[in-house]
């Protein structure tokens, strides 16, 4: 198996964000009444406050995945604000030219609601493709440690057929291990496990628990308080997002 990717890696050396304007004092995400423009997109042109330290959890309950994604966007520097701040790694959104807001996002896992697919490629072009455009780690050792986490989600190595190709659960396994390649500092999970059933679970509990002890904090969006079951005790603090903002559920 090999990537035709080739010269991405020296791509990713130009793409990456100086160490030194990182501050591991810095909250992971930190929305400071955040206001997103209005533009009919479906996220609410309110004020979002929130912050994440390393380590931290939170559990957002959201009914509306196509609103969950445009939060989702507004922690990553997607959605344009007309007031307040979105951080991430201490490095504000709208300070950051393309090149420097593509690297900070290489420091970024996610899993979309819809899967995020290109059948254009293979499935491990899919995966090792993040990680190679926006960072300096060789292909190779990328692999390795592609293959390393696909078995311990439950595959078999890293599969080259089309996303399309493979069952829900093979894909759910795959998204996982897209996810969390490279060490990511933050993570955002829009209802990552969905119905998966508990082998996996299992598996993404644990991956999730060895990232929040690395420091990484994590932001999982599911459509109801079932969404992370048993969970919701070792979160930070647990939200819910209305058609009008983002509320703290605290002493509900």
């Amino acid at each position: 198996m090999s990537s035709s990717a080739s010269g991405s890696v020296d791509m990713a050396d130009e793409k990456t964000v100086p160490p030194a304007e990182l501050n591991i004092l810095d909250p992971i995400l930190e929305l400071l009444d955040a206001r997103p423009r209005f533009d009919g997109s479906g996220l609410a042109s309110v004020r979002y406050n929130l912050r994440l330290n390393p380590g931290d959890c939170a559990l957002i309950e959201c009914r509306d995945m196509q609103q969950a994604s445009l939060f989702a966007d507004m922690c990553v520097g997607l959605v344009d604000l007309d007031d307040g701040i979105a951080r991430c790694m201490g490095l504000e959104w709208s300070d950051l030219d393309e090149r420097r807001a593509a690297a900070l996002r290489g420091r970024i896992g996610r899993m979309v609601a819809n899967g995020g697919w290109i059948d254009l490629y293979g499935t491990h072009m899919n995966i090792l493709w993040p990680q190679l455009h926006h960072t300096r780690v060789p292909e190779e050792r990328l692999m390795q440690q592609a293959v390393q986490l696909g078995m311990q989600f439950g595959l078999p190595g890293l599969p080259v057929v089309s996303p399309g190709k493979l069952s829900p659960l093979d894909r759910c396994r795959a998204d996982c291990v897209r996810a969390f390649l490279g060490e990511p500092a933050l993570l955002l999970l829009e209802n990552p496990m969905g119905s998966a059933n508990p082998p996996l679970m299992n598996a993404f509990l644990s991956a999730l628990t060895d990232a929040r002890d690395r420091g990484c904090a994590v932001v999982w969006l599911a459509p109801n308080d079932s969404g992370w079951g048993a969970y919701e005790a070792d979160a930070t603090i647990r939200l819910r997002l209305y058609d009008d903002g983002l509320f703290s559920m605290r002493g509900s």
